[in-house]
């Protein structure tokens, strides 16, 4: 078999298994019937993906490229909350758009490898809000917050209908309420706000650029120290 010919197969079986995902609302979809679907032999799908589970994993990564692309695209405001605003905002018009694909990646407690690369951009939208000390707590705790609710937000709308964003934009400013502090333009954060904000912020320029001056163990003690201040 060529090489030509073994990645039109592969791609036919991708292609034919993310249509039947799509259109099968949610039920079970067999190897039997993207095989039927790509004019190929089970041992065929086999060879390309190694199991079902392996072919869920390949159709979940190609979905999420196209989604993944315009995270990479996303241009910086200025403002690293409003590109927490944005990335939120293309996270939930991902999942609307491409429900079954998202499901495949957020509807079960198994998170596919695709989806790694999409909490690394999160992290790093959290870790420019930290940065500019603007950040209440700790980076990791942030994103896991933005992260469950805007899966929770996508996985309801998706079951009960679109509700015109009201819920996502709600949803979304209060996790942001959450999880940052003002930008000093309106009024003064609480000064524990504050306190907790420099202490992430230095947390935050601690871990991407570690002062030479300082040995390992005291890095630590002085992180240990920071993480107390966000308590």
């Amino acid at each position: 078999m060529s090489a030509q010919k073994d990645t039109d197969g592969r791609d036919r079986i991708l292609r034919a298994a993310a249509r039947l995902i799509a259109e099968s609302g949610g039920e079970p979809v067999s190897t039997r019937a993207v095989c039927a679907a790509a004019g190929v032999g089970a041992p065929t799908l086999y060879h390309h993906f190694g199991d079902k589970q392996g072919l869920l994993d390949a159709v979940a990564a190609h979905g999420l490229e196209e989604y993944l692309a315009s995270k990479r695209a996303q241009p910086a405001t200025g403002d690293p909350v409003d590109d927490l605003r944005h990335g939120w905002d293309l996270h939930v018009e991902f999942g609307m758009s491409h429900p079954a694909v998202y499901a495949l990646i957020y509807g079960s407690p198994r998170t596919p490898p695709a989806a790694d690369e999409a909490y690394a951009i999160l992290l790093g939208l959290v870790g420019a809000v930290a940065r500019a000390g603007r950040l209440r707590v700790p980076v990791e705790t942030a994103a896991r917050m933005i992260q469950s609710a805007g899966i929770g937000v996508v996985l309801f709308l998706v079951a009960n209908g679109d509700d015109g964003g009201d819920l996502s934009a709600r949803t979304r400013e209060a996790v942001l309420a959450a999880v940052t502090v003002p930008d000093g333009s309106g009024s003064a954060p609480a000064p524990r706000d504050t306190r907790a904000a420099s202490a992430v912020a230095l947390r935050a320029a601690l871990a991407t650029d570690p002062p030479p001056g300082l040995t390992p163990a005291e890095t630590t003690l002085l992180t240990e120290w920071l993480d107390r201040l966000t308590d």
